[in-house]
């Protein structure tokens, strides 16, 4: 909608509203139409068990020291929920190589504690179930009372402490890549905890890094969010029923623009998860190099891996990713087997040290990972920045959704402000007339001209309330799409 015509709309619907104010014999009507004129935030908020963020944005756990208390706690700080990611954490550590649990544990503290330093923000982490020390890294995020726990990379069931996270108001959330996951998570807790997580992620497969699909299913309709976001909403509606409480699903893979997120949210989503964004970020906690990849790759560099864990991965394909496929071993040396299904040996390499390699601006020797979107990315922004970009996005979105009903609402506004000023006028005329009759002695006259007058009366009330109920759900409209 052109910005010209935009204002003469609202100079339009103002007027009649004040006129609206100043002459309907409503009570309490200018407050009400004053209340109703106040602008409602862009998006609404996303809740996630006693956790409120005022921007519906997830920022994903990228692991290997992608995401950790730089990026978390700057995205928390604007208004969304920071990921701290557990995978690979260690490898910050210098003493790594010596002992891989315990590097692990201690920079995975460290990391939520100077993220609580700089933020009052919802700070949450990302665990890995896959993982060899997964209660371990979850144990200490409950000792450091992180908000909320993200469980992906398998089936959050089995042993998990949920009176331990309860009693530290800790909430969880699985992350799934379909609505059977979701159910099966859900109906084996009700059987095994007598409680249900907080909320989901379904992770799409538009998504960057490890993927929970399988290659010829990524192209695939039933596969996408379009598809899968509204089965999931539909698999969790029983059990928000059941245990009375909401649970919102959040939806990711390929998220890029403000249009994105409305998109999802139209879906049922009540929220998104966005990874490959934070990455292009001052704050982001890769190495400048890392992030640069992003910005100069091109949308064919973007392909797939066989990853040594077993699963297809989505990476920005370079000379290391080929070599290895050619059967080239650069040397390494596994600290620890950190995940049980690792077939490093098979692949020729250990996919933690080459992500590393590559966080630390070190690409000759590793590979970045990425979502199908990260060609688009054309510079590096502050995390506050690429969220105002994308409540513009999504604002813009909005707006052009509702133009046409906007123009027919008002529309209507303004012909029954004018279908009211002509009853009006017809009114005060039957007044006069009846105000003439009392003075006659006919009782006949005096009664129909009364019941014309109650007739007319009848109508102006009528199209007040009609006027008054339209220009209501106008600013409504209105006010989705002015922050």
């Amino acid at each position: 909608m052109e910005i010209k015509h935009f204002e003469t709309l609202m100079q339009t619907l103002k007027s009649v509203s004040d006129n609206l104010v100043q002459n309907l014999p409503i009570k309490k009507l200018s407050t009400f139409v004053e209340e109703v004129q106040q602008p409602n935030p862009v998006w609404k908020p996303l809740q996630i068990g006693s956790h409120i963020a005022k921007t519906p944005i997830v920022q994903g756990g990228m692991g290997v020291g992608v995401s950790l208390h730089s990026l978390a706690s700057a995205v928390a700080n604007a208004g969304g929920i920071g990921v701290i990611a557990a995978n690979g954490i260690g490898l910050i550590e210098k003493d790594y190589y010596k002992d891989g649990l315990e590097a692990g544990l201690r920079a995975f503290r460290k990391e939520i504690r100077k993220a609580r330093e700089l933020s009052d923000g919802i700070i949450g982490v990302n665990i890995m179930v896959a993982l060899k020390d997964f209660h371990q890294m979850l144990n200490v995020a409950i000792e450091e009372k992180v908000d909320i726990v993200f469980m992906g990379a398998g089936l959050p069931i089995k042993n998990i402490p949920v009176k331990e996270l309860r009693s530290n108001d800790i909430s969880v959330v699985p992350i799934v890549s379909s609505s059977r996951a979701a159910n099966l998570i859900f109906k084996m807790w009700g059987k095994i905890y007598k409680d249900v997580p907080d909320a989901v992620v379904f992770e799409g497969p538009n998504a960057g890094g490890h993927l929970g699909f399988e290659v010829d299913q990524l192209d695939k309709k039933e596969y996408q969010n379009e598809t899968i976001v509204p089965e999931i909403v539909e698999t969790l509606k029983p059990y928000e029923s059941e245990y009375k409480k909401n649970i919102p699903l959040i939806a990711g893979g390929g998220i890029y623009s403000g249009s994105d997120i409305k998109r999802m949210l139209d879906l049922g989503a009540s929220g998104v998860q966005m990874a490959t964004r934070f990455v292009a970020t001052d704050e982001c906690d890769a190495d400048i190099k890392f992030k640069e990849a992003y910005v100069n790759c091109k949308k064919e560099d973007i392909g797939l891996i066989k990853s040594p864990v077993g699963m297809p991965g989505r990476a920005i394909r370079n000379k290391f990713i080929v070599d290895c496929e050619n059967g080239k071993r650069p040397s390494f040396k596994c600290a620890w087997q950190c995940l049980a299904t690792c077939k490093a040996q098979d692949a020729n390499y250990c996919i933690s040290i080459a992500l590393n390699n590559a966080r630390k601006g070190n690409l000759e020797s590793g590979y970045v990972f990425c979502g199908t979107n990260a060609w688009r990315i054309k510079e590096i922004v502050s995390v506050k920045n690429l969220v105002n970009e994308l409540n513009r996005g999504y604002l813009l979105a909005l707006n052009k959704s509702i133009d046409t009903k906007l123009d027919d609402m008002i529309a209507q506004v303004k012909e029954l402000w004018n279908r009211l000023q002509i009853e009006e006028r017809a009114s005060k005329v039957l007044e006069m007339k009846y105000e003439t009759v009392l003075r006659e002695i006919s009782g006949k006259s005096k009664k129909n001209a009364r019941k014309d007058l109650e007739v007319a009366l009848t109508r102006v009330r009528d199209i007040q309330l009609q006027l008054v109920e339209t220009v209501t759900g106008t600013w409504k409209l209105v006010n989705c799409t002015i922050n």
